[in-house]
Formats: structure tokens, C-alpha cells, sequence
């Protein structure tokens, strides 16, 4: 491929995606042979995880991945499932470049695996696991604007056929999702205060107010109630930052899961409204 590409953020809620697809699971069955027919397949994965965290940011240069069950007390069929995909010692040498040259101090292991934030949105997007994948562990502890700046960091990849992908979640307080125990109904009516955070990301994303999404946590309602600990909403502006901070910022699907759990998709970069015209 030689067609630049947008870069990505995913909501993947909980682990039960993997089993229960719901909205956003299929809207990724469509993602990723929308960004096959308008792209190309890419080159690579590079992708932000709400999973991996680190001290200071860390590239799994290993050759092979496989599924990480790091969580407990869900439906065990979970644990069966798997996702074997290549990793690329060369892109994650790029990688470590790019950062190095931001003045981002980082490391590299030589090791795979993917923590179920990642395989549970790839088995949709590209089920062959295909594509070459290199995690990235962002420092959970350093604020939006420092994922932002890792984000800008990466941004040169996206002309190198690099997918650039973040996947968390764009609200998330499990204490609300599983009020009701581990079988709480995924289809419960939206609650108003995820509704409105959710409406001020993108209203805000749309207007690219940057300094306003960077403040989130005062700015935007029910912030901390959505995300008491904003780990799962940090990648969201690594992609942000890829993409550039004079491009569109475009929400492509929004839904909910849980009544609470917001499973919205956004895509970054002047090529993010092409992939918004192919999804239709």
C-alpha cells in the first residue's frame, strides 16, 4: 500500500465483546475491510492500550503475539479463544526511533503478547490476524497531553502504512457497568450522564478544542464519574495525537453497552473522512 492512513481509536468495553459483539463489535467487522478497500491492508498495527502500561513507555518488539487473558471471573470460554498475530522487530525499531527523536525516553523488550483490549477489538477489525501488531505501553500516570504528544510523536507512520490504533473505552466505570453482578443486562437504556460526556467529546473533537479535551477531567460533565481512573480514555488521545492536531477528529460509531459502558470509534487525520464515506 502507499496510501496514507487515518489513526484510530476503539472502545472495547469489557472482555465480553470477544463473546457478545453487540453494536460496536459488528461496526468493527466493517472497519477493517472499509480501511482494506480505501487504504489497502496495513503495513502494521502500532497500537495503545488501556492494558499495557508502563513506568515509561515500552515497545514489545517480539516476533509473535498471543492472547493475554488478564482478567478474571468472566464467562471462562473466554480463556479458549485466541489470537496469534505477528508482531515486527522493524516497525517496532521505527517506532523507538520516532520516540527517541521526541525526546520521549523509551524501551524495548523483545516479546510478544496482547492484553484483551487489543485482541478483543482485532478478532473483529482483521479476524485473520494477518496484520503485524507492535504494542506500545503509555505511562497511565502523565496526563492527556502527554499521550497527545506520544501520539504526535507516531504520526509520521501513517504515511509509512502504519496504523496507528488506541482502544480503551470513551466512558468507563465498571462499578456502574456490573451494579447488578457479572450477567447485568448489556442492553439497559443509556443513563443521561454518559449520554452527556459522551456528546461533549465529540462536539468537542468535531471543533478539534484541543485544550478543552486535554482538561477533561474539569471541563466535561460527569468526567470523573465516566472514568474514575482515565486509563481506558488515555489512548483515545494518543490516536488524537497521530492524527495531527490541525485534522479532523470524526466520530464514526457511537454506541452503549450496559446502560453505561459508551463504545464510541473515532477516527483522526485528513484521511479520516475518506473512511467515514466508505463505512456509509
Amino acid at each position: 500500500m502507499n496510501t496514507s492512513l487515518p489513526s484510530i481509536f476503539v472502545s472495547h468495553g469489557s472482555p465480553m465483546i470477544a463473546l457478545e459483539p453487540g453494536a460496536a463489535g459488528a461496526f468493527m467487522a466493517r472497519l477493517g475491510p472499509a480501511i482494506y478497500r480505501t487504504f489497502g491492508l496495513p503495513k502494521a498495527i502500532v497500537v495503545a492500550s488501556a492494558h499495557t502500561t508502563a513506568r515509561e513507555p515500552v515497545v514489545l518488539a517480539g516476533e509473535q503475539h498471543h492472547a493475554i487473558y488478564d482478567f478474571g471471573g468472566f464467562d471462562p470460554r473466554l480463556n479458549q479463544m485466541r489470537y496469534d498475530a505477528p508482531g515486527s522487530p522493524v516497525v517496532a525499531k521505527r517506532v523507538v526511533e520516532l520516540l527517541t527523536q521526541a525526546g520521549i525516553g523509551t524501551h524495548s523488550l523483545p516479546q510478544g503478547g496482547l492484553d484483551h483490549g487489543i485482541w478483543t477489538a482485532l478478532k473483529y477489525v482483521y479476524p485473520a490476524a494477518d496484520v503485524p501488531i507492535v504494542p506500545v505501553a503509555f505511562v497511565p500516570s502523565q496526563p492527556p497531553a502527554a499521550q497527545f504528544a506520544l501520539g504526535e510523536a507516531l504520526a509520521p507512520l501513517r504515511d509509512e502504512g502504519v496504523l496507528v490504533l488506541g482502544t480503551g473505552s470513551i466512558t468507563h466505570n465498571l462499578r456502574r457497568v456490573f451494579a447488578d453482578g457479572l450477567r447485568s443486562n448489556p442492553d439497559k437504556p443509556e443513563i443521561a450522564e454518559s449520554a452527556a460526556f459522551r456528546e461533549w467529546m465529540r462536539a468537542k473533537s468535531e471543533v478539534r478544542d484541543w485544550p478543552a479535551l486535554m482538561d477533561y477531567r474539569r471541563l466535561a460533565p460527569h468526567a470523573v464519574d465516566m472514568h474514575p481512573t482515565d486509563e481506558h480514555l488515555l489512548p483515545w488521545f494518543v490516536a488524537a495525537g497521530a492524527g495531527g492536531r490541525d485534522n479532523a477528529a470524526i466520530r464514526l460509531h457511537d454506541s452503549v453497552t450496559f446502560g453505561v459502558l459508551g463504545m464510541d470509534v473515532y477516527a483522526f487525520g485528513p484521511e479520516a473522512p475518506a473512511l467515514r464515506e466508505a463505512l456509509g
